[in-house]
């Protein structure tokens, strides 16, 4: 079958599906047989995930913001598009200091050059690749003495290394005190967790440090409190440790040494010492953003439960 023909039939399905469950969509929203289409803000095609070119020129153009009004508008459009940078989170803090509720309203070279940063990095994003399930995941993870990183790879048709998503954040006070191997191993356990949704259930994937002693760390018969956790979590994955040294590591390792995270630089001291929990988030979003808590109602819940006895790779799961 053609690729025209796959898609004709995929929208039959999805027609039958919703006029099962009386589901309506708004034509005029629908896009057809075509080989880019865009999706909240970003660009889905075969060949991955690029951002909005249209949104990026407006970022790019935004003039100098001259009150925290419009500070925040364009923080909020430039956010919705963080995804594509490596930096964002660190890039914009000076910004978002500027919003919360105590600041005075002072722009001064370090705000524009955050400023300049973000559209740089922005108008320089580069194409995420789609998770493609049919083939295996890897993951880079590196540790420095102040930040960790970590990246979820995969090899594209044309056996190319590619980027499903990548993530850092620079360590804690308390952090920065542990051992090498403790902190590659920390490193380890944050790219588990954010990319727990890929990797849960995969079939064995690597695992690629620059720290050798990794590859029997699971096996050492003397654990800390600290290693006895992280290792109950290591249990739920299927993966092996391979050794890639530093200079061969260069995207993981990129991502632990960033310069604003070193809390001998500017910018890292401004980060260290700020008490909010951000082990599990990323971005450093604006103040005044809104989150919506969305639960599914029972029914829901128990109809999804129950549908995943029937869904192959998720009974495959509860097998085993």
């Amino acid at each position: 079958m053609t690729d025209v023909a796959v898609h004709l039939q995929h929208l039959r399905q999805v027609f039958q599906v919703m006029w099962d469950n009386q589901l309506y969509g708004n034509l005029k929203k629908c896009i057809f047989c075509a080989p880019e289409i865009p999706v909240l803000g970003s660009y889905v095609s075969k060949n991955g995930v690029r951002a909005d070119p249209e949104k990026i020129k407006a970022i790019c153009a935004w003039p100098t913001p001259q009150d925290q009004k419009q500070l925040r508008q364009w923080l909020g459009l430039a956010t919705y598009l963080h995804n594509y940078s490596k930096n964002f989170a660190s890039t914009v803090r000076p910004l978002s200091q500027l919003l919360k509720a105590d600041a005075t309203w002072s722009w001064r070279p370090e705000h524009q050059a955050a400023f300049d940063a973000v559209k740089t990095c922005l108008s320089i994003a580069p194409v995420l690749m789609l998770p493609d399930h049919s083939k295996p995941f890897h993951v880079v993870c590196d540790a420095s003495d102040f930040a960790i990183g970590c990246a979820l790879m995969q090899f594209d048709d044309e056996g190319r290394e590619r980027v499903v998503s990548y993530q850092s954040r620079q360590l804690k006070p308390a952090e920065r005190n542990y051992p090498v191997h403790d902190k590659d191993l920390l490193a380890m356990r944050y790219a588990l967790i954010k990319f727990r949704v890929y990797l849960l259930g995969e079939q064995t994937f690597a695992v690629y440090t620059d720290h050798t002693s990794l590859r029997t760390a699971t096996k050492s018969p003397h654990l800390s409190q600290r290693m006895a956790r992280w290792l109950s979590l290591f249990s739920e994955y299927n993966f092996v440790v391979h050794y890639k040294p530093g200079k061969s590591n260069i995207l993981a390792d990129a991502l632990s040494r960033r310069p604003d995270y070193d809390p001998r630089t500017q910018w890292g001291r401004n980060a260290v010492g700020d008490d909010e929990d951000d082990e599990e988030c990323a971005v450093c979003l604006a103040e005044g953003v809104a989150v919506v808590e969305i639960a599914a109602t029972s029914p829901l819940r128990d109809a999804i439960a129950a549908a995943y006895e029937h869904d192959e790779a998720c009974s495959e799961m509860i097998k085993y």
